[in-house]
């Protein structure tokens, strides 16, 4: 059974291991264990782990940003989801996302967004099985 629950400094090494199979780089070490400990001290940031029993199947992190637009709600941008490929199909994907939209709602968001590689086809469709829709489109530009 997959449970939901924040991302405690234990778990790095896992997450580390997990992040392997989102993006080439190699993460973990201090500078990781240096960012976490920024991550769990803003309380605008939710870093969350779907464990079954203790290992890790899979991860999100959600960041709720204020929106002087408008009705001035605010927003939550979705970044970093990964399910290892040993646990899709288990509803860890799913679970993760519900719960950060869950903590989106009880933060008065009007919306959500995220971004997904071009070429992540599958994760497109599994976005797009939530609700997500491809009405606005991304931009990313590397600053190094």
């Amino acid at each position: 059974m997959i449970e939901i629950r924040k991302i405690r400094t234990g778990d790095l090494p896992q997450l580390a291991e997990l992040y392997g199979e989102l993006v080439e780089e190699k993460s973990g070490g201090p500078k990781m264990r240096e960012t976490f400990a920024r991550i769990e001290a803003d309380d605008r940031y939710v870093l969350l782990g779907a464990f079954e029993g203790e290992r890790l199947a899979g991860s999100a992190m959600a960041v709720f940003c204020y929106d002087p637009i408008g009705d001035c709600r605010p927003f939550m941008v979705v970044e970093n989801v990964i399910v290892s490929e040993r646990f899709r199909g288990k509803k860890a994907g799913r679970l993760l996302m519900e719960e950060l939209e869950r903590l989106a709602k009880e933060r008065s968001c009007g919306y959500a967004i995220l971004v997904s590689s071009g070429f992540r086809k599958e994760a497109h469709a599994f976005y797009e099985s939530l609700g997500y829709t491809e009405d606005v489109r991304g931009f990313r530009r590397r600053l190094d």
